[in-house]
Parts: structure tokens; C-alpha cells; sequence
């Protein structure tokens, strides 16, 4: 916020120091921001001639009622809490990242490894030309003249991102990966491929990794000595570009020209990230140097499927026991899809969450023990329960208030439970702790059904948070696989569901074994799956009949209808079991008493947080300015505009009186009327003045201040008001009025 007009007092700690600094200081002007002008009284002690010692500036100020020892106690239990419930987050957010991490690693390490046994094969190539003297390796011509021998070893790494915020990580973690197996590595970004910097800056970028951070040549000599000391040319050299696509493309052209006629001394491998598609360098690379390389190619997996694993990961599986509503999971995947598409987003937005999950939420601090194994669990709840119904300490963490709260929820005012009829608390506390198990197997199981179509583990996961189950009550599983007509809407079970009837033998095999691994650990939606083996099996036979050579036709055609009619009862019996399912164990969290205590709801918060609306804000702060300030003088004011608050709050205020044009003399008379004291409210103030005998200085009135200064508060209030984007200034046609654009907070 910008300066005020008037120059305020310096803290009570600093007032005698202040003092005694002599009158030369106080023409000495330093850059600071004052937030609140200081009251009248503390301005009359000042001398312009002489020095003051040992002065006590009194403030006629009110007193502040002491506060009582049980508000004192509630401060601190509170002020703990927070603290207890920031550290929990840390905790809890710490696991689920950790977890994040280990999922993007795991579906990258199959590549990666693809990656180091392409460059082990490919060194091993270029060693079998023999070793190298010293003197060769250091040679400025080439020591071979075949053509193989100027090929220049490129991996094509098609990440299949829009932004480049993903690669960023996965090609730090090839980066590691590779060094891990003793490969010589240097990393290039887009902005070391420069037509400022030109090829030399690239060579000088792999010297400092390779050889020097200090280094300041730009000498292909000077690497391939280097790689001929120390044993290096036991090992390959890796040069990864990780955005391809924005190198500037004779730079790049150039740097592989140059590599190239190095190729055998100086085993070197190129490993470029292309967003779009392998044949991307194609559009940026010149002919000669599209002919020096010996590409390979390899696919990571794309941001949907990284998404799903993550979520599997951290909502369907043991993690932290953090998890949201269907309308903050349905904003999580708009904001994903609409945004950028990236899993950093998606990340951040979920930590968003989390927090303000933590700083809303009393009971939050319960989440601790979602993050224990199961035996330490149930100890907690044990001990939970008996605290939330016959009271106690609770181990500090469940306060008077706070066990209040946890019975004013409204998941459980609805269920209407309240400490005198709360038998049943430790079960609901039990199937919040076991609810994710039987109905993340379900949605699972839907969601390797939904593989066959394509469908992403995101849209199953928002459309079965529903705690209304709209699924279940617009439809039924088993006449929408009958259905032959497309009905209408975009359910996502629903399509799964029709997708049943399409399934070939292999298919339903295949998913059938999925699904029973899926349920091994809970028996009665296994013994479900194992119910579907006899149809199964006799799939299977008229499939194999239908496929016997040499047989005739009626025969052929009769073996068809046979295996019609069994894939259509295999459907059914499916349908059938996913019915079963749904019904019987798809049990949203928010439908559970006490899921407040690790279910996030609050989307509105989630969104302004993510989204912002900082113009809004601005004008909220400035017209509740009291609210941030905590001035005393200001907190009671009611509707009443005073001249100790803030020029442009008082302003911004005024503006409120007139329409979408503001006339700047009216607007300027309101402004100075606030600020010029008035006799009555002086003479008043003035009779609280103390009269202690130390102190002989009687009150003075305060000045009214000039008309030149109220002119310069104005202009400058106006001003900022201008650049915060809540006016527009005169123009040429109307300079006596000013514009608002921006209405309401």
C-alpha cells in the first residue's frame, strides 16, 4: 500500500532514541510505507530546536480491557493446535508426495532402462573400431573415413506433453538414472541453443559440466582429451536436450555437425525430447546434419496415464488417508483439462487442497493416525471414541471446542448423533478407516472394465464420489446392457456397461483374472468374480468350436449363434456382478458420519485460491481496512469514515456514493471534509488528556492540515486507485471526471 500523507511515529520501543537523534534527523527522508497514521497525541513531544531527554510520550489511547485467564487459555490452546495441525500436514503432505514420486519413477523405469541398454549396445558398437592412442583421439581429422563412422547416436524421447513444466522432472530423473550406471552426463535446455550464444555456447555449457564449472573455452580438443584421462573412455558420454522443439535449429545443426566428426574418439549420445512427434527434428534440423544421426525411438507414458497411476496411488490405495468431495474432484479434473494438462498442476492443486483442508478443519489433526498401520489404528480409535463420549484431555489434542465441533458436523447432525446416542462411534469411526478398501476394489474393477473403451480412471473416480449415486437411480446395470440403442448422456459407467456386450473370449479372460487379483484380500465380492469361471469356461469352448477348420457351414454358422448366446449370458451374469457391487459396496465418503476429518469439501476456497481474483480483494481490503489493521481507533468506527484511516481506503469509501462517473470536485470536497478535524470531537479529546505532575505540557489542539497537503493526498490516493485498476483517469473530453471499472467485491 503506498505511503500516507502524514509521516507517522516510529514504535514506542524506539520513541526516545528517536528523540534524541537531534533536529538534523528529521529532515533526513528515507523510503518507507506507512499503513496507518499515528494518532495526534504522539506527534506534540516534538521539538524543532532544541533536544528533549529522557521524554515519555503518553497516548491518549483507551486501554485494552485485560483479557481473562479462561480467553488467555483458549489463545494458546488454539495457537497450539494450529501449530500441531500445520505440523500434521507436513506429515501427511510429505507421504503423499513421496508417493507421487515413487509412481512417476516406476513408470518411467522401464524406459529408462530401455534408454541405458540402447547406449550399452551402441558403445560396445563403437568400441569394436578399436582403441584409441591419445595422440589419435586428440587429432583434429578423422581417423576413420566411412560414412558409419560420423553417425552420431540420437535417441528420439517422444514425451507427448503440452507444456514443458513434466519433462522438466522426467529428464532431471533420466538424468540421475543414467549417471547411477556410471554414464558420463551433461544437460542442455532450450536456452543454451541460442542464435545469440551460437554453437560455442553449447560447447562451453558441456565443457563446465564435463571437464570444468570454470572453463571458458569452446574446444572439442579439450573434451576428447578429457575423456582420454582418468579411465573416462570406460564409460559412454550422454548429452540430453530436453526440449527439442524450441532449440533454434542451425545451432542445434551445428552442434551435431561438430559431434559427429568426433563420434568414434569421443563416444557421445544424443537424447532429445520431442512434445509432438519423433519426426519432429525433421522441421528444425538442416539435411547434412538429419544425415549424421542414427535415431531410435522411445515413448513415455502419457499425462493421462501418468494421472491415473497417481490417483490410483494416492486416493485408491493405503496412503495418507487425505482424500475429497465429488465437487472438488470434479473442479480438480475441470482445472487439469482446462488449464494446462499438466501433472504439475494437478499436483499443486491437490497440495492447495490439502492445506486448506488443514488450516479449516479442527479435526484434520486426526489424520495423524490415518498415516499408522492398522493395529495403531484401531488402539486410536478406541481411545477417540471414549474421549468424544465421556470427555477428558483426549492427549491435548481434543479441546472442549473442539469435541463440540466434531458433534455439530453436518454428516453428523444428519445422522443425528450426539454424545448421548453415540454407542455405534467407534464402528463409524471403523468404516472410515476401512470405507476406501471394498470401494476402491469397485472402482477398480470398473475402471480395468473401462480399459477395453478407453476410458480414464479420473472420470470414474469423479462420477463415483457421488454421494447421491446418481448411477444407480437413472438407470439399471442390466437393461443398459440390452439396450442396443446409444441412450443419451455422458455416464461413464454407463459406458462401460455397454461396452460389456463387445468383449471377445480373450477379453473377458483377461479381465476377469485382473479382477480376481483386484479382490483377493476381500472374499465377498470375490467369490462374486469366482461365481463367472463356469461361463467363463464355456466362452471359451463355443469360441473354440466357432474357430475349428474344415468345418461346414451349417455347422460354422450354428457354432456363431452358440457363442452369441454365451457371450450375451456372460454379459448379464457381469452386469449383474457390477450391479452387486455398486449397490452393495460403492459407499461414497461424504455418506460417512465424521468423513469431515480427512474429506476436503470446500471447492469454493479451493478455487479462489487457485483461480484468484485479485481485483476483488483490492477492493474488499480497502473498504474493510480495519479488519487487516487492528486499530483501535478505526475498529469501532461502525459506518463512519475517521482521517486516521488510510487516504485511499477513505477514497475508494467516498466512491461507493457515486455511480460508474465520479466528479472530481465533488469527490474532493467528501475527501477533505473527512480529513479536516472538528472542533467539538477536539475540544473533547483534549479534556482526556492526563495531567500527571511529571508531565507540565498541556494538549494541543491539532492542526488542520494545509490545503496543499490534502491536494497531494488526494492526487496520490487517486493515482493508486488508478493502478490497482478501480478507476480510469479524466481523458480529453471530461477532465473534471474520473470512470470506475470495477464494481462490487
Amino acid at each position: 500500500m503506498a505511503p500516507s500523507g502524514t509521516v507517522a511515529d516510529p514504535p514506542p520501543s524506539s520513541a526516545t532514541d528517536s528523540f534524541n537523534s537531534g533536529a538534523s534527523e528529521e529532515n533526513d527522508i528515507r523510503p518507507f510505507f506507512v499503513l496507518h497514521k499515528a494518532s495526534s497525541g504522539s506527534l506534540q513531544g516534538k521539538s524543532t530546536g532544541t533536544v528533549r531527554s529522557k521524554r515519555t510520550i503518553e497516548s491518549p489511547t483507551p486501554k485494552i480491557a485485560k483479557k481473562s485467564e479462561v480467553e488467555s487459555a483458549e489463545e494458546e490452546d488454539g495457537q497450539f493446535l494450529s501449530n500441531r495441525r500445520l505440523k500434521i500436514f507436513e506429515t501427511v503432505w510429505s507421504k503423499i508426495e513421496k508417493t507421487i514420486e515413487n509412481v512417476l519413477r516406476d513408470s518411467n523405469s522401464k524406459i529408462f532402462n530401455g534408454i541405458y541398454d540402447w547406449i550399452r549396445e551402441s558403445f560396445e558398437s563403437i568400441r569394436s573400431y578399436g582403441a584409441l592412442s591419445l595422440s589419435e583421439a586428440v587429432r583434429s581429422y578423422p581417423v576413420l573415413t566411412q560414412a558409419s563412422s560420423k553417425q552420431l547416436f540420437t535417441a528420439l524421447v517422444l514425451t507427448r506433453n503440452l507444456e514443458m513444466v513434466d519433462d522438466l522432472l522426467t529428464f532431471e530423473e533420466l538424468n540421475l538414472h543414467l549417471k547411477s550406471q556410471g554414464c558420463h552426463v551433461a544437460k542442455l535446455s532450450s536456452m543454451d541453443f541460442s542464435a545469440k550464444n551460437g554453437v560455442g555456447g553449447c560447447l562451453r555449457g558441456l565443457l563446465r559440466q564435463f571437464v570444468m564449472p570454470t572453463l571458458d573455452v569452446a574446444d572439442v580438443t579439450t573434451l576428447a582429451s578429457w575423456y582420454r584421462e582418468n579411465e573416462n573412455h570406460k564409460n559412454p558420454v550422454v548429452i540430453i536436450v530436453d526440449d527439442t522443439e524450441r532449440c533454434c535449429g542451425s545451432v542445434l545443426s551445428d552442434l551435431i555437425l561438430i559431434l559427429s566428426e568426433w563420434a568414434v574418439k569421443v563416444p557421445i549420445f544424443l537424447i532429445m525430447g520431442v512434445s509432438t512427434a519423433h519426426d519432429a527434428p525433421r522441421k528444425i534440423l538442416s539435411v547434412n546434419a538429419l544425415q549424421r544421426l542414427c535415431a531410435s525411438r522411445f515413448t513415455l507414458s502419457s499425462p493421462a496415464e501418468r494421472m491415473d497411476a497417481v490417483l490410483e496411488a494416492v486416493f485408491l490405495k493405503p496412503c495418507s488417508g487425505f482424500t475429497v468431495s465429488h465437487k472438488v474432484a470434479l473442479f480438480m479434473r475441470s482445472y487439469f483439462l482446462c488449464q494446462d494438462g499438466t501433472l504439475t498442476s494437478f499436483v499443486r492443486t491437490l497440495k492447495i487442497a490439502c492445506l486448506q483442508h488443514f488450516s479449516s478443519e479442527p479435526l484434520s489433526i486426526m489424520l495423524e493416525h490415518f498415516c499408522q498401520d492398522r493395529s495403531n489404528q484401531n488402539l486410536w480409535i478406541l481411545q477417540t471414541s471414549y474421549v468424544l463420549i465421556f470427555g477428558g484431555e483426549g492427549n491435548g489434542l481434543l479441546t472442549e471446542s473442539t469435541m463440540k465441533h466434531a458433534f455439530d458436523l453436518p454428516s453428523v447432525t444428519r445422522n443425528k448423533i450426539t454424545r448421548s446416542t453415540c454407542e455405534l462411534l467407534p464402528q463409524f469411526l471403523l468404516d472410515l478407516q476401512r470405507m476406501p478398501n471394498p470401494w476402491s476394489i469397485v472402482v477398480l474393477c470398473i475402471y480395468e472394465a473401462g480399459k477395453f473403451d478407453k476410458l480414464r480412471l479420473l472420470d470414474i473416480f469423479c462420477e463415483t464420489l457421488d454421494p447421491e449415486a446418481r448411477y444407480l437411480k437413472y438407470f439399471s446395470p442390466s437393461a443398459i446392457v440390452n439396450c442396443q440403442s446409444q441412450v443419451s448422456g455422458r455416464s461413464v459407467i454407463r459406458q462401460v456397461l455397454r461396452k460389456l456386450r463387445d468383449l471377445s473370449p480373450s477379453q473377458w479372460r483377461s479381465l476377469l483374472k485382473r479382477w480376481e487379483n483386484l479382490s483377493a484380500e476381500f472374499s465377498e465380492i470375490n467369490d462374486k468374480v469366482m461365481e463367472l469361471h463356469p461361463l467363463k469356461r464355456s466362452v471359451e469352448a463355443a469360441g473354440q468350436r466357432q474357430g475349428l477348420p474344415n468345418s461346414p457351414k451349417k455347422h460354422a454358422s450354428r457354432s456363431h449363434t452358440k457363442l452369441e448366446k454365451e457371450l450375451s449370458a456372460m454379459a448379464d451374469k457381469v452386469a449383474a456382478v457390477i450391479e452387486f457391487m455398486l449397490r452393495e459396496y460403492m459407499k461414497p465418503v461424504e455418506s460417512v458420519p465424521f468423513h469431515e476429518i480427512l474429506c476436503f469439501k470446500n471447492v469454493d476456497k479451493l478455487q479462489s485460491a487457485l483461480l484468484g481474483d485479485p481485483r476483488g480483494r483490492i477492493q474488499s481490503d480497502l473498504l474493510e481496512a480495519h479488519n487487516i489493521l487492528h486499530c483501535i481507533c478505526c475498529s469501532q468506527r461502525g459506518t463512519t469514515l475517521l482521517p486516521s484511516m488510510h487516504d485511499t481506503s477513505i477514497l475508494y469509501t467516498l466512491a461507493q456514493e457515486h455511480a460508474d462517473v465520479i466528479n472530481l470536485h465533488d469527490w474532493y470536497q467528501s475527501f477533505k471534509t473527512i480529513l479536516v478535524s472538528r472542533s467539538s470531537k477536539t475540544k473533547q479529546n483534549s479534556k482526556t488528556c492526563s495531567k500527571s505532575k511529571k508531565r507540565k505540557d498541556r494538549c494541543e489542539e491539532p492542526e488542520a492540515p494545509a490545503e496543499a497537503l490534502i491536494q497531494a493526498r488526494f492526487c496520490r490516493a487517486v493515482m493508486e486507485l488508478q493502478i490497482a485498476g478501480l478507476i480510469r483517469l479524466p481523458s480529453k473530453r471530461r477532465p473534471d471526471f474520473v470512470q470506475r471499472v470495477a464494481f462490487g467485491s
